[in-house]
């Protein structure tokens, strides 16, 4: 992992740091009112409990022509140096038709397909393949999203684009993008058509290395034909695949909130089809499906103007979806990727019309995303099912106005603190070990993925707890302190007490995302909330918006398998131990 990022920071907070942390941070508590809580956290790295799979190295988002803009290809290429794994990236709207401007909120389109004036096929593949070529460049992966209806082929072409804009109501963006073909062997022609491109462009073996996926959210308005017109499109959709890649990995589909009982009614009609149904391009039994996807959302709301958010809503999305796909013996060692997995619903439903979404610039959204994807593997690791990733649907959106409150990891080139979080992550390799705490939850008890899942986390208590990880000669923990209202009012004394190490010397870094560190959006607000910020303030946002250590690397010693660290966590922050011998 390079330092180089955070070697200025080091420096000017290194005296500050190492003196005067815990002292100021009790200073703060005690002048806010608050009462100073002790946690306690076991953490045993001879007790392996699964591998720490990057399920969080994928990304997603609407506007597939921010791809190759200027924020848009910084972003992409900071997202691609904070993972030690090649990061998989799904877009919308790559087969759309151009209808005006490409780019705009909730609209992208590359005019992949048109028609002469005879009917017969018009491929151009410019566009398409500047937005892959981009992930390429950068070492990522296309999470390549076959879809949506190019208008020439939409059964009901007009009116086809739209022209959503926040505030707006949501059904409007539903038009002729979204409806079946009027010609199914067409579109399956235009399938083989890409995928044979693909493979000639890029080769063979990195195609193969792709996912592929049919559409989006066919459960609501994204698809506006019958369930069984969806069940005919991926059946001619995969069989073109297949033709023209037989090794292709193809799946779906991508049905949102199976939470509810209608759409895990979808998701097993689905499943049931592509398992015992008859196939409606080749008349045989099932279908081809290589992985498994579904959306999972929470539900975030306004308390007395506080945002409070639903983490537990999302979890229990999570858990029937992996919980209906454990009930299919053929499908349970299928790879599930969970094509949206995010607080809400609606990227690019800025906080100005949605004030319920005002976690998204600062420590709220970092903290509740520490804390979802713990979860999200003690969920995987209850079903037993093969949890490959979970897509954070949140990029950037190009020349919008500063910290606008989109859910995004940017805003005009400069990294939100939720993005340090999965810089995180990025550093937490090899096999997850076992922790245990004393606060959080009911009755003192750690908060654990049930309680989340059926409660969320609404009590006294803070959720206080570590995900943790062991890789040859290198530990690392991350530890939150969160809580679904957003009051940053709370600050804990946390031990974490670490046992089955290797004895000897170590390098400790010790990471931190919270108000003071990390956050370029707390550096923006004491600059006055410029929106036409100076040279140099966008310089101090950038370095703000990187992640930073909370002191100088130091040495500790592992005697006996022990090694005890104090820190002093606020309500929101995240820190990441990192010990290397």
């Amino acid at each position: 992992m390079k330092l180089s990022f955070a070697i200025f920071r080091i420096i000017k907070n290194s005296i500050l740091s190492f003196f005067v942390l815990i002292p100021v941070s009790l200073i703060y508590a005690q002048s806010n009112g608050v009462s100073e809580e002790e946690a306690e956290i076991n953490i045993d790295f001879s007790q392996h409990i699964g591998q720490m799979s990057p399920v969080w190295a994928w990304w997603g988002y609407d506007e597939p022509n921010y791809t190759y803009m200027k924020d848009g290809k910084k972003l992409l290429t900071e997202i691609s140096q904070l993972s030690p794994v090649p990061v998989n990236v799904r877009a919308h709207s790559l087969l759309v038709t151009d209808e005006g401007p490409r780019a705009a909120l909730k609209w992208g389109s590359t005019n992949v397909y048109t028609e002469d004036e005879k009917g017969n096929p018009v491929y151009d593949w410019t566009i398409v393949d500047k937005i892959f070529d981009t992930y390429i460049e950068r070492g990522m992966k296309p999470f390549a999203q076959i879809g949506f209806m190019p208008k020439a082929l939409s059964s009901k072409p007009e009116p086809y684009r739209h022209h959503w804009k926040p505030g707006a109501k949501y059904e409007e963006i539903y038009r002729g993008w979204a409806y079946p073909p009027k010609d199914y062997e067409k579109w399956a022609e235009l399938v083989y058509q890409w995928i044979s491109h693909c493979v000639e462009r890029y080769g063979k073996e990195e195609v193969e290395s792709w996912y592929w996926e049919l559409w989006n959210e066919y459960n609501i308005g994204y698809w506006q034909g019958t369930t069984e017109e969806y069940f005919k499109l991926y059946d001619f959709t995969a069989d073109a695949a297949k033709r023209a890649l037989p090794s292709i990995k193809i799946g779906g589909p991508e049905t949102t909130g199976p939470g509810h009982p209608d759409a895990a009614k979808e998701l097993r009609m689905f499943l049931d089809h592509v398992t015992k149904g008859t196939n409606y391009a080749t008349d045989k039994t099932g279908s081809p499906l290589d992985f498994i996807t579904f959306h999972a959302k929470g539900s975030p709301r306004l308390d007395d103007g506080v945002v409070v958010m639903d983490m537990g809503r999302q979890l229990r999305d999570i858990d029937k979806g992996f919980e209906i796909v454990a009930s299919y013996p053929e499908l349970k060692d299928l790879p599930i990727i969970i094509g949206e997995s995010d607080p809400e619903g609606c990227a690019a439903c800025s906080e100005a019309d949605y004030p319920h979404n005002a976690y998204r610039n600062g420590t709220m959204y970092s903290s509740y995303t520490a804390a979802s994807f713990a979860r999200k593997y003690e969920l995987a690791d209850h079903y037993g099912v093969n949890f490959l990733g979970a897509v954070t649907w949140g990029f950037e959106f190009e020349n919008q106005p500063w910290f606008a409150g989109f859910r995004d990891m940017a805003t005009n080139g400069v990294n939100k603190p939720v993005l340090n979080v999965f810089r995180m992550f990025g550093m937490m390799t090899g096999q997850r070990v076992a922790v245990s705490g004393t606060l959080g939850g009911n009755a003192g008890l750690p908060y654990d993925y049930k309680t989340i899942r059926d409660q969320s986390v609404r009590g006294e208590e803070p959720d206080i707890n570590a995900l943790a990880a062991i890789d040859g000669e290198k530990a690392t923990v991350m530890v939150w302190n969160y809580h679904d209202r957003n009051d940053l009012r709370g600050i804990s004394s946390v031990a974490l007490n670490m046992e089955n190490l290797p004895d000897g010397q170590y390098q400790l870094l010790h990471f931190r995302v919270d108000q003071e560190n990390s956050n370029s959006y707390e550096l923006w607000k004491k600059m006055g909330s410029p929106q036409n910020p100076s040279d140099s303030q966008i310089r101090q946002l950038e370095e703000a918006g990187q992640l930073e250590l909370l002191e100088p690397p130091k040495w500790v010693k592992v005697k006996d398998g022990k090694l005890k660290v104090d820190l002093v966590l606020p309500r929101q922050g995240v820190s990441l131990l990192k010990l290397t011998r």
